[in-house]
């Protein structure tokens, strides 16, 4: 369970780095559509890290270390998206 659901975690975030890569150097057009592509996956990756704590599957406090990282990119993908959409 812990091998599948960790590698589950790491392909979806390789998809959210190439899906920032892509709204990075898209057209300004496309930009808001990679955009919420991404803070979808974002919103998986950080499901599946809670599962990682529900079922301890993993140390609390790599975790939470985690769980903030990714909130911060969450806020840092908010701003963009809304940047992009208000131009």
């Amino acid at each position: 369970m812990r091998y599948s659901l960790g590698t589950s975690i790491e392909n979806n975030t390789l998809e959210l780095l190439d899906l920032l890569i892509l709204a990075k150097n898209a057209p300004k057009p496309m930009k808001a559509a990679y955009l919420l592509k991404s803070s979808s996956l974002l919103e998986v990756i950080v499901l599946k890290l809670r599962l990682f704590l529900e079922l301890k599957l993993a140390n609390e406090t790599n975790i939470f270390k985690l769980q903030e990282i990714l909130a911060e990119i969450g806020r840092m993908l908010g701003g963009w998206l809304k940047a992009t959409q208000s131009t």
